[in-house]
């Protein structure tokens, strides 16, 4: 009896551990993606347990209250869930990446990996050849350059006076000039020629002279009707072509002017590392100790090498410690931040006053390091490419780069400001001006005649003129007592 229920105990005992094991497989199934809530994972038994070594940097990691967030902890999550091991996550002591001492002794995570205090390291470290030499690296999850951050009231240049000229180049412009005198002429030849337009030359006047040639096609680019009016079919062909020319020409300006408006990097002076170089009014550098200070260093760029001897110069002044502090430094200061591109696009997203320059050099990509003839390196790589493959990491990618300037931007893209239009408000006061004079002239000649034939002053049939047509009282009523005293 002793020996029946014993072994019926036994067999309820491993009924539960089977269940049991059964409900902690199906919590770490590969397929769920899953962003971790604590720096300790994975309870089941049996399960490795992993040190990994990690940095504070936003989004990849980042505090909140008593647990870890972020990308590299969303990451580090699903690649538990899809090798089935526990992991225990650490901030690296000194705060740095990785790179050699004074001493030869690597510092940061790439350190810490060495002396064994940790198994991995998943964080925005980059792969590099010197790096690669004392630790293995895995599949990059996050491809990435070297950019320059910069905030825009500083990178912005003053607009053009005559910035509504900038959506054509020197030469469309020319070539417009040029198709519209030849269309104009057209239009003049072809009226002369064709006797449905010109029947009777010796009794009729044409209406299409030059100058009412050149008026016509100026009409049609702004889109209104002139006179005068082509009735002859060969002059018609001729207008109905260049209404069409004119049609698409205004499209593409008008899209090409809103799109210079809209968008900020055609106001960029700094493009380029190059001329980054050449200003003067910034400060620039990088992180103390990082892969893109020694990129600069072992490039054989000239540009490059006179990047690095500013930085190695002034590097009490211009390297930093942290990304956070580079970031803040480039929002209070004339300075400009060389660093990840894609760390960078960050900064642009959640600081609406930063901006990123075009230009990105040295691509590279972010890796999970670990020691050497580990046997994690392939595993790591080969979840790494599942997680590319399912979009995983797309999906992370767009979670934790969200902009929040993109609803902004489209705000401020509503009124024009007046220095973008200032040419052509002074085109127009130019016109006005020519205008008012002209009318001055014919008036003037005008009165000449009236004076020479009346045997009066100049001036006063001239101001006479003037009051007469703007209908001034008094000067009105003079004249017409005068005019009357002289028919009696």
């Amino acid at each position: 009896m002793d020996k029946g229920l014993h072994f019926t105990i036994c067999v309820v005992t491993t009924v539960l551990l089977l269940r049991e094991s059964s409900q902690a497989g199906e919590e770490n199934d590969p397929e769920v993606l899953a962003a971790p809530k604590s720096d300790s994972r994975g309870a089941a038994e049996g399960l490795p347990t992993l040190t990994v070594t990690t940095i504070l940097e936003d989004p990849y990691v980042m505090v909140r209250g008593a647990e870890l967030e972020g990308y590299c902890m969303d990451l580090l999550g699903a690649l538990a869930g899809m090798l089935r091991f526990q992991y225990r996550v650490k901030v690296v002591g000194d705060g740095q990446y990785g790179a050699v001492a004074a001493g030869g002794n690597w510092t940061g995570m790439i350190g810490e990996i060495l002396r064994r205090e940790a198994d991995i390291a998943v964080a925005p470290l980059t792969v590099t050849s010197a790096r690669e030499e004392v630790v293995s690296f895995t599949t990059p999850f996050l491809q990435t350059g070297i950019g320059i951050l910069l905030r825009k009231d500083t990178a912005s240049q003053d607009m053009s006076f005559f910035h509504f000229l900038s959506p054509f180049s020197k030469e469309t412009w020319t070539a417009l000039l040029f198709a519209y005198l030849l269309t104009c002429f057209c239009l003049f030849l072809v009226a002369r020629l064709s006797p449905c337009e010109w029947n009777e030359p010796k009794n009729e006047e044409n209406h299409f002279t030059f100058l009412n040639s050149l008026w016509f096609g100026a009409g049609a680019l702004a889109l209104q009707g002139a006179t005068p009016r082509p009735q002859a079919l060969s002059v018609r062909v001729i207008a109905v072509v260049w209404w069409l020319f004119t049609l698409a020409l205004l499209a593409a300006y008008i899209a090409n002017f809103t799109a210079l408006l809209s968008s900020g990097s055609e106001q960029l002076p700094i493009q380029t590392f190059e001329d980054l170089v050449k200003q003067r009014n910034l400060e620039f550098g990088t992180l103390e100790g990082s892969s893109t200070f020694y990129y600069f260093k072992n490039s054989k760029n000239p540009i490059h090498q006179m990047i690095y001897e500013y930085m190695e110069k002034r590097r009490e002044h211009v390297l930093v410690k942290t990304y956070q502090e580079a970031v803040q430094r480039v929002m209070d200061s004339n300075y400009a931040f060389i660093g990840e591109s894609i760390s960078q696009d960050l900064a642009a997203a959640r600081h609406c006053n930063l901006i990123r320059a075009p230009e990105v050099i040295g691509a590279r990509g972010f890796g999970i390091a670990t020691t050497q003839a580990s046997p994690w390196t392939k595993p790591l790589s080969v979840a790494v490419l599942k997680l590319r493959e399912s979009g995983d990491l797309d999906y992370l990618r767009n979670k934790w780069w969200e902009s929040s300037c993109l609803r902004q931007s489209r705000d401020r893209w509503g009124p024009l400001e007046p220095p973008a239009l200032g040419g052509l408000f002074l085109t127009l006061g130019i016109g006005l001006a020519l205008g008012v004079l002209a009318a001055l002239a014919e008036l003037s000649s005008s009165s000449r005649r009236a004076a020479a034939h009346a045997k009066k002053s100049c001036c006063s049939v001239f101001t006479e003129e003037i009051c007469t047509r703007l209908r001034i009282k008094g000067t009105a009523r003079q004249s017409q007592e005068t005019s009357g005293k002289a028919n009696a």
